[in-house]
């Protein structure tokens, strides 16, 4: 199947979703992610570095018919993307694409939309440009990962092709010029480790600028711009600078045309990093079992994948940035706050002497076992040492929201309505929500508690 090139094969796996029919389970899966990323969105939306970007471009935002759901007003549809696509990964709550360790909806629904409302175009083609550019950019990180993340921010870069595709479909483009807004993309697609997880805000802004580079990459293509055909694959071609090898392709390319990536998504159950999940979703199944409270802890000790330790072993953090990637924070903030919700990383939660008693006594260490798994496996083991002397053991082998074990309609709902309460009065939260639930028009505006 590879002896085409694989960039041919993936501008294909987009472009079928032009008019191959959507089932009734297909449609629901994208409204959910376009629900999912409105969740995300507009809790990110009155927070840095959003409403830096949004004072910046004040004044230079363009002229267009594209919402920025900061502001309240319309931009074009790049700098529109760029803004919104960067409030939609501030607050950790995006969809992940397990297999990939890629975040598709901050970059890929940001471009849609933007571009969807600034040509007017109904719910149907949007949806179908959001399914074409989770089906390229969700493959694509197949052929890169797991080494790709050593040293680069899957959503930066792998969303930036992710949005070119999702744009070039709107712009009306075929298959050869969807292959060509890709491979003009893989130029733009940036985001380092560094960035993500140093100090700064740059994390969140990477899915902003994938979803501006995008959109420019596939006006450049639809205008008749052309890239290398070997882009992708080629001897010193995108997948080989960024990964060991030059791209795992029969991995990307299986099963192109009997399913699509949209359709098995993790929904994010809580608001960190999604490392944490297993160990988040095994202290609940102890606790629920063994009936112990925060003061019964006299040690926890995790083992989880490489990703665990490396980006999550944060036992003193001092933001809440830096709180979303730790482990400790976020246990302690679980058993004492009764979850990790926005309000686990507010400034008294930071503070609260409840968690920092807790925090030095959690510790985390790399399994091998578990790290030969990852990707495709997010697991933990916990060892629970409580004050009277018990030990108790837990193997956690799922995570809550993963595809084997889904948020239902009612809980991904629950998580909407809760994201958006902060910002958005309930009635017109609900009316936005059947807007892209049911509707089949674009959602609009949104009206945010400003002030």
């Amino acid at each position: 199947m590879t002896a085409v090139s694989p960039l041919k094969h993936l501008a294909y796996s987009a472009a079928q979703w032009h008019e191959r029919p959507l089932t009734p389970d297909l449609q629901q899966a994208a409204r959910n992610a376009v629900l999912d990323w409105f969740a995300t969105m507009l809790a990110g939306c009155v927070h840095p570095p959003a409403t830096i970007l949004a004072k910046a471009f004040e004044a230079e935002g363009g002229h267009g018919r594209a919402l920025c759901y900061v502001t309240g007003g319309t931009m074009a549809p790049r700098t529109a993307a760029l803004i919104n696509g960067t409030a939609s990964h501030i607050v950790e709550f995006d969809d992940i694409f397990r297999d990939g360790g890629y975040h598709p909806g901050s970059p890929t629904i940001a471009a849609a939309l933007a571009l969807a409302q600034h040509r007017n175009v109904g719910m149907e083609p949007f949806l179908r440009a959001v399914i074409g550019g989770y089906e390229l950019g969700c493959r694509l990180s197949l052929a890169v990962q797991p080494s790709h993340y050593r040293y680069w921010h899957t959503t930066a870069t792998i969303g930036t092709m992710g949005s070119a595709a999702a744009a070039a479909m709107l712009l009306g483009c075929d298959e050869a010029k969807i292959a060509a807004a890709v491979a003009i993309a893989s130029s733009f697609a940036g985001g380092h480790q560094q960035n993500m997880q140093g100090e700064g805000m740059v994390k969140a802004m990477h899915p902003g600028h994938a979803a501006e580079a995008g959109m420019l990459a596939a006006y450049a293509a639809a205008g008749g711009a052309t890239a290398s055909p070997e882009a992708l694959s080629g001897a010193v071609g995108y997948a080989a600078a960024t990964s060991d090898g030059t791209g795992n392709w029969d991995a990307a390319l299986e099963g192109v045309g009997d399913w699509t990536p949209i359709t098995r998504m993790t929904v994010k159950n809580h608001g960190c990093c999604g490392h944490i999940f297993p160990s988040l979703d095994g202290m609940r199944a102890m606790r629920a079992q063994y009936g112990f409270g925060p003061d019964d802890i006299a040690a926890i000790d995790v083992r989880g994948y490489g990703g665990t330790k490396t980006l999550c072993d944060n036992p003193d953090p001092a933001t809440a940035q830096q709180a979303r990637f730790s482990l400790q924070h976020c246990l302690a903030a679980d058993m004492v706050l009764g979850g990790v919700r926005l309000a686990a990383f507010s400034p008294e939660a930071l503070a609260d002497t409840r968690l920092r008693r807790l925090m030095p006594k959690i510790s985390v260490e790399i399994d091998a076992e578990l790290a030969a798994a990852y990707p495709r496996q997010r697991m933990a083991r916990l060892r629970v040492t409580l004050t009277d002397g018990r030990v108790l053991e837990h193997f956690q082998q799922t995570r809550k929201g993963d595809p084997e074990d889904p948020l239902t309609q009612a809980e991904l709902v629950a998580k909407f309505d809760e994201l958006t309460a902060a910002v958005m009065l309930p009635e017109e939260a609900a009316a936005l929500r059947t807007a892209i639930l049911q509707g089949d028009v674009l959602p609009g505006q949104a009206r945010l508690k400003r002030g």
